[in-house]
C-alpha cells in the first residue's frame, strides 16, 4: 500500500512537472467614457476656388495655400475688353494674399501685382496705382491699395472654377 501511494504521489509529481505554465493576458475593456478624437490633417495644401460675375465678366480663382505659400490659377474672363488667364504666386501675410498674376492676354505675357483680403468666404481684390518695374506692374504705394472698389470673390465650386481655367 506504502509503495502504491508513493507511486501515485511520484507520478502526479512527474505529471505536473510537464505541464506548462500559461501566462494569463488581462483584457483591457474600452473606456466608454474616452472621447476618441479624429486626426485633423493641419499640414499640406489647401485649396479653395473662388468666382465673382458682375454684368457680363466673370473672375474665376483657384488658389492653394501650402503653409502660407500660395500658388495657383486665375482667369479674367471679361465681356467687351480684353480676358486674361495665368497662373499666380506669392505669399499669405495676415489676412492678405500679396500675389504675383502672371497672365497671357490677346497673345503678350504680362506680370503684375495684384493682392486680396481673404475674409470670411470671400477674397477682395485691392485696387492701387502701379508702375512698372523691370517689365512687372507692382503696387506703386502699398498703404494705399483700396479694397472696397476690387472685385470681391466668393467662395465657389471647384469643378465648375477647373472647368472655367482649362
Amino acid at each position: 500500500m506504502k509503495k502504491l501511494i508513493l507511486l501515485g504521489s511520484l507520478s502526479a509529481f512527474l505529471i505536473n512537472c510537464n505541464k506548462k505554465t500559461e501566462k494569463v493576458i488581462p483584457q483591457v475593456e474600452p473606456d466608454s467614457t474616452a472621447v476618441t478624437e479624429s486626426v485633423i490633417d493641419t499640414l499640406g495644401p489647401k485649396s479653395f476656388c473662388y468666382m465673382s460675375v458682375v454684368g457680363k465678366d466673370t473672375v474665376f480663382a483657384s488658389i492653394d495655400d501650402n503653409l502660407g505659400t500660395i500658388t495657383g490659377k486665375m482667369s479674367y474672363k471679361n465681356h467687351e475688353k480684353d480676358s486674361s488667364k495665368g497662373d499666380v504666386t506669392g505669399f499669405k501675410s495676415g489676412d492678405t494674399l500679396k500675389l504675383t498674376y502672371e497672365f497671357e492676354s490677346e497673345g503678350t505675357r504680362s506680370k503684375r501685382d495684384i493682392f486680396f483680403i481673404q475674409k470670411d468666404n470671400t477674397l477682395i481684390e485691392g485696387i492701387g496705382e502701379q508702375k512698372d518695374d523691370n517689365g512687372q506692374m507692382k503696387y506703386a504705394n502699398e498703404n494705399k491699395i483700396n479694397y472696397n472698389a476690387g472685385h470681391k470673390l466668393k467662395t465657389a465650386d471647384c469643378k465648375t472654377v477647373t472647368e472655367a481655367l482649362k
